[in-house]
């Protein structure tokens, strides 16, 4: 099936998404009698006093970062543009609930909200940020106090998110190599400033047993990485010095599956899902074929989608307080853009979203294309296209 937006044929899949189901508004009749009288101004920023008429609420929109807003440092104005009519520079006259949903991470949310305001000229908040290991920060519950290895990063930038995050007991594999460099003979020990606040004490790792392993982000020294995190999850009681047993003896949790990825380079690049390959092939190969259990988060796993869902709530909130949630969840339509099918679309699709592919990332197919094993409700050209596509769909709903 095809669809037109702004002039320009965009292949959809064959399924048609939900968008002829009946829209009933959540303003107060005293409200919609304002924004019919034009009495109402639109404000551009998600944090005003503005009344919930300002808002369409019943739509939502998700958006991957690298390879639709931004490719590497570079952001694209198409990207600039789309969040400018989400912000209310549209034909509904309204604001437009969104949030980044993206693999990436080794960042805080504040410092990503940041960078992706000053390069797009649009600001975004960090409620608005979805990190991959922004879900992870749950396990605060388990591992508050308990002994972690935090992976990934730049020098200890990871164990510092991690302590942010409410996990008081970090340790970093620099930490480790710090302690006993021959863990790791293939580079220079790090210096103090590489370290992080606990592996900076200078702790016996020989007597002081890991409760998990957790892999933030993407490796910037993969063999290290490979051999620490190995050892831990290899060794008797998960403590360091102690011998190689072929079974599991630390949980592992990871962030982001992403094999590949999209950056400024003309070809896409390896991502974190490269690292967990590599570690299960050295797990399987070490262990004879021990199983090898591990916990995912990032896209397109079920949690990222259950923690964006709870953050559009909260903007609804925000816009709206008296916003009935369990009616506002039977009407939203949550919209997902992104440029990488088994991540971003097999992830909106699981979640029961309305998934749209662009070609500026990960996917480059042609004109007229869709992804075969996970195919998008549509595909665009761009995410200006995608959005101005949802706010047409989203006009039909309009009473």
């Amino acid at each position: 099936m095809l669809a037109t937006v702004s002039g320009r044929r965009i292949a959809a899949a064959t399924a048609q998404p939900r968008f002829l189901r009946r829209h009933l508004h959540l303003c107060t009749p005293a409200a919609q009698e304002k924004l019919q009288a034009g009495e109402q101004d639109m404000r551009m920023s998600a944090g005003d006093n503005s009344s919930a008429c300002d808002w369409q609420l019943q739509t939502a929109v998700a958006l991957d970062i690298d390879g639709v807003l931004v490719r590497g440092k570079r952001a694209l104005d198409e990207g600039r543009r789309a969040l400018q009519l989400l912000s209310g520079n549209n034909r509904l006259r309204r604001r437009i609930p969104f949030v980044l949903l993206t693999n990436g991470g080794g960042v805080s949310e504040a410092d990503k909200a940041s960078d992706i305001s000053r390069l797009l000229g649009v600001e975004i908040r960090p409620e608005q940020v979805v990190l991959a290991h922004s879900p992870m920060r749950a396990l605060t519950s388990k591992y508050a106090q308990k002994h972690v290895l935090v992976v990934g990063g730049k020098q200890s930038r990871c164990a510092d998110i991690a302590q942010a995050y409410g996990f008081g007991n970090v340790s970093t594999p620099n930490d480790v190599v710090a302690w006993n460099p021959s863990a790791w003979p293939f580079m220079q020990p790090p210096t103090a400033d590489q370290l992080s606040a606990q592996g900076a004490k200078r702790r016996d790792y020989a007597n002081d047993p890991f409760h998990a392993v957790m892999v933030f982000h993407d490796s910037f020294d993969f063999g290290r990485d490979l051999q620490v995190a190995t050892d831990v999850l290899r060794s008797a009681n998960a403590t360091l010095g102690s011998e190689f047993v072929n079974r599991q003896t630390a949980p592992l949790y990871m962030s982001n599956s992403d094999l590949i990825f999209s950056n400024d380079y003309p070809r896409p690049r390896f991502g974190q899902g490269a690292y967990h390959v590599c570690l299960r092939a050295m797990w399987d190969a070490l262990t004879g074929g021990a199983p090898l259990k591990y916990t995912l988060f990032g896209k397109p796993n079920k949690v990222q989608y259950q923690y964006a869902e709870h953050l559009l709530d909260q903007i609804a909130l925000a816009a709206a307080p008296d916003t009935d949630l369990a009616q506002l969840h039977a009407r939203r339509r949550i919209f997902a853009i992104g440029d990488n099918p088994a991540a971003d679309i097999a992830g909106a699709n699981g979640a029961g979203w309305t998934s749209v592919l662009v070609r500026t990332g990960v996917f480059d197919g042609s004109s007229g294309t869709n992804d075969a094993t996970h195919p998008a409700h549509l595909v665009t050209d761009h995410v200006e296209d995608a959005v101005n596509w949802i706010i047409e769909a989203e006009l039909s709903r309009r009473i």
